[in-house]
């Protein structure tokens, strides 16, 4: 539906995103993600061409020539709502007023994604008596009301509370799901890509450097950045002892690890990542058909939410999740030793050597 070729994006004189390849199916959702910074709003503005931009954008197999046409067929959710000082109805049919459409179908075409939001009850109100999150539905709402043909988001939530958010991430997902619009969605946060998104791009540095679905993306890193981006904390120094066609077999200091997953080639010195979550923790060793399982101590606990890190020494530095419950009750704490445990389908290997 939209495919990039060496798309660059400009603030002003300066380049400040590119993406090398990038191409957008219909019907499906995308999720943009990446720190602060990193140049994701600007990609996505450039894709929306509303920035600058330089190399090559084609929508529906042709170049995009008539922005203004593109652009009429495309809705933008930004940060903050934008709306205007009238009522709720009158700034959801907004889109649909300046494409000329009548008022009485503007009004029932706004009252309906109104109330597919959650807000219809609310459409005679004035918008400046609204809270952030009814602004924001009413924002989504008047993007939807126009049927774009893709709907880019631009953080619509990050300006929200975590309840406000959490509810509006859960409904703005049956929304989609219902109305089956191509959606692209700028975020930060690991949660809202998940929630969202069929497939997933890291954004690193004002990069496009990976692309690919959630399992890919979180399972399989390209490069240790962006293995601590999604949450993959260790990425550990390894050494290759053996490989076969069925189990690598690394050493890390003194340990040995056995994973399923082939070396990178030529590279005899990989990186191994694991994901915390992807570790069992036991008081004792458990009966398991986990290839590796190490006696750890203690060295931190940090409460992270609903979870505790665990940082724990198996002769080599490993980090652990468990839920708070669970730590409570095996009653962990530092200094102590626990039994660190993880299958070898689980790691995944990237190339120390960059080629």
């Amino acid at each position: 539906m939209l495919e990039a070729r060496d798309l660059i994006a400009y603030r002003g004189d300066r380049a400040v995103a590119h993406a090398a390849r990038l191409d957008l199916v219909e019907g499906e959702h995308l999720a943009l993600l990446g720190p602060n910074g990193a140049g994701k709003s600007s990609l996505v503005l450039g894709l929306a061409t509303l920035v600058r931009t330089g190399g090559e954008l084609r929508y529906r197999g042709a170049p995009i020539v008539d922005a203004d046409s593109y652009r009429r067929k495309v809705a933008v959710v930004f940060q903050r709502p934008l709306l205007l000082d009238r009522s709720v109805r009158e700034n959801a049919g907004l889109g649909l007023a300046l494409r000329g459409v009548g008022r009485r179908e503007r009004d029932a075409r706004a009252d309906s994604e109104l109330a597919r939001l959650g807000v219809g009850h609310l459409a005679d109100r004035s918008a400046a008596a609204l809270s952030g999150g009814e602004a924001q539905r009413v924002s989504i709402a008047r993007a939807l009301a126009i049927d774009p043909e893709i709907l880019f988001l631009d953080e619509p939530f990050s300006a929200l509370d975590a309840p406000t958010r959490e509810t509006l991430i859960a409904d703005l997902a049956r929304v989609l799901r219902e109305r089956g619009v191509t959606t692209v969605m700028v975020t930060h946060d690991r949660d809202e890509a998940l929630s969202l998104a069929d497939r997933i791009g890291v954004v690193m540095k004002g990069e496009l450097r990976q692309l690919g679905t959630a399992e890919a993306v979180f399972g399989m890193p390209a490069d240790p950045e962006i293995a601590a981006f999604v949450g993959v904390e260790n990425v550990i120094p390894a050494r290759v002892e053996r490989a076969t066609d069925e189990l690598t077999s690394l050493r890390i200091a003194d340990q040995r690890v056995e994973i399923t997953e082939p070396p990178p080639p030529g590279d005899d010195f990989p990186l191994l990542c694991i994901r915390p979550d992807d570790i069992v923790i036991s008081r004792t060793p458990a009966s398991t058909s986990a290839r590796n399982s190490f006696t750890a101590r203690i060295v931190r606990l940090e409460p992270i939410g609903r979870r505790t890190r665990l940082v724990l020494d198996c002769g080599f530095p490993l980090i652990a999740h468990v839920t708070r419950q669970s730590a409570r009750e095996m009653d962990l704490r530092v200094d102590e030793r626990v039994v660190a445990t993880f299958k070898a389908t689980v790691p995944h290997l990237l190339p120390r050597i960059r080629h």
